[in-house]
């Protein structure tokens, strides 16, 4: 087993967001002979091959697996039940980290024999390093797992535990699911712009540019966002008459009740894959 200073990390699934953590450790200093990740696709396993030099792939679990210090499960939920009981007995007494949306831990005690588990809910900036995470640990999880995990998903950007496991579908559907959320703004400015005679990529630019530094203002801000909107927002003005039309379309009520969709979602997957 490899020192708690360089742990041996196992990776469960190799697709975008297990390719984002292993970027960022490696980025940090992690010795790629140190990671393995067993990754069923063909295709995929080459691009792995080739994104990450000296990083050991393996197309299924298997006894040769390394004993780890870390599994992490990047895997979908639908198959995560399968993906449990086929690697477990090849994965010792190792600290499990799951990325996978839904899936309680209590499933995954159940499958993989062991209470040393923390859930987490990542987001698709975790790929440029920017990534915010939720993390709940189970009672078996020590200070030195809950340490390690924090180490491990420093390198794709911020993280926030929360309090109970029921409040990570509430992770899932605010900063989960959320960057779909910009995205969606986003093209609608692009498209707005461009119906407004600019063209479609200066409209975009202006758009990324504004989520950008508003983003970075109320990061950098000690203020609510309430109070920062209401200083550029003159009675009578231009934001207040796009702020005004947005109440009266009802958008706010429209996107909380996104939100619960989102967690509600996140709850039903936890129920229908975790049995």
């Amino acid at each position: 087993m490899n020192t708690p200073s360089s742990p041996l990390i196992t990776f469960i699934g190799g697709g975008n967001m297990a390719s984002a953590i292993v970027g960022g450790l490696l980025r940090q200093g992690h010795a790629a002979s140190g990671i393995q990740i067993v990754e069923p696709w063909d295709e995929q396993r080459a691009r792995l091959a080739q994104q990450f030099p000296g990083v050991t792939l393996f197309g299924a679990a298997v006894a040769d697996l390394k004993p780890s210090d870390l599994v992490v499960w990047a895997v979908k939920p639908q198959t995560f039940k399968d993906a449990a009981l086929a690697a477990g007995p090849h994965l010792g007494g190792a600290l499990h980290l799951s990325v996978a949306a839904g899936i309680t831990s209590e499933s995954m005690a159940a499958w993989l024999g062991t209470q040393r588990i923390v859930r987490a809910m990542p987001n698709t900036p975790a790929l440029v390093g920017l990534g915010m995470t939720g993390l709940f640990a189970r009672d078996g999880a020590s200070a030195d797992d809950r340490a390690l995990v924090e180490c491990v998903v420093r390198t794709t950007g911020e993280l926030v535990w929360v309090a109970t496991e029921r409040d990570l579908d509430a992770v899932t559907a605010i900063s989960g699911s959320g960057p779909a959320y910009v995205f969606y703004f986003l093209e609608a400015m692009r498209d707005a712009g461009a119906r407004m005679g600019l063209p479609a990529e200066t409209a975009l630019q202006l758009a990324i540019g504004t989520f950008v530094g508003a983003s970075t203002l109320a990061q950098r801000s000690n203020e609510p966002p309430q109070v920062l909107r209401e200083r550029v927002t003159s009675k009578g003005g231009t934001t207040y008459a796009a702020l005004t039309a947005m109440d009266a379309a009802g958008m706010k009520a429209s996107f909380e009740a996104a939100l619960q969709a989102a967690q509600k979602r996140a709850e039903e997957l936890g129920r229908e894959f975790g049995r």
